[in-house]
């Protein structure tokens, strides 16, 4: 669906769900998330996110190394299912297997997931979020453009009370910013 130098951003498809509960098993690639998932729980997510871009024309692409169809992981749009100051939204997010780290996969993507966003769809405005730990991803948002909101940390509400992953950050890019 969106295609890059070296990625295809694409709908899921069934090979791609044991390297995605690989993934979202390992708790290294998921350190700046609660819990690891469940073979279930990323069955699920897969499930859940295919109606989503069948439903709407987009979602959280599962993403591919043009190179050599290696499922990387997902890089994508969502709507969060969940009340805070800056809801309803639509939130830009990546989540990249951890052997492929550092090879700037989730900036190209998101890049270009920005592209089709202001351009394709017309949206006003993207956020994206994190845990305060999760410098990576605050880089990727940095790389990006956005910008660190004014009221720029907030207690996620899925997140335990206390927990070290509850304070998150929020960046925001709008569309006459992008332009």
């Amino acid at each position: 669906m969106i295609e890059t130098e070296r990625l295809l951003l694409r709908q899921w498809i069934d090979s791609d769900r044991a390297a995605f509960c690989k993934l979202n098993a390992d708790p290294e690639t998921m350190c700046f998330f609660p819990n690891v998932f469940s073979k279930e729980e990323s069955n699920a997510f897969i499930d859940k996110t295919i109606g989503l871009i069948q439903e709407q024309g987009y979602g959280l692409f599962a993403v591919e190394r043009k190179s050599d169809h290696q499922f990387l992981g997902f890089i994508g749009l969502a709507h969060p299912a969940y009340e805070t100051h800056f809801t309803p939204c639509t939130e830009i997010g990546w989540r990249i297997d951890k052997e492929h780290w550092g090879n700037g996969y989730a900036t190209e993507g998101a890049k270009a997931v920005l592209n089709f966003a202001f351009n394709q769809l017309k949206l006003e405005e993207i956020v994206s979020f994190t845990a305060v730990l999760n410098q990576p991803s605050i880089n990727v948002m940095k790389r990006i453009d956005m910008k660190l909101d004014l009221n720029g940390e907030f207690n996620h509400p899925r997140v335990e009370v206390g927990h070290k992953l509850e304070r998150h950050v929020l960046y925001r890019l709008k569309r006459e910013d992008y332009e």
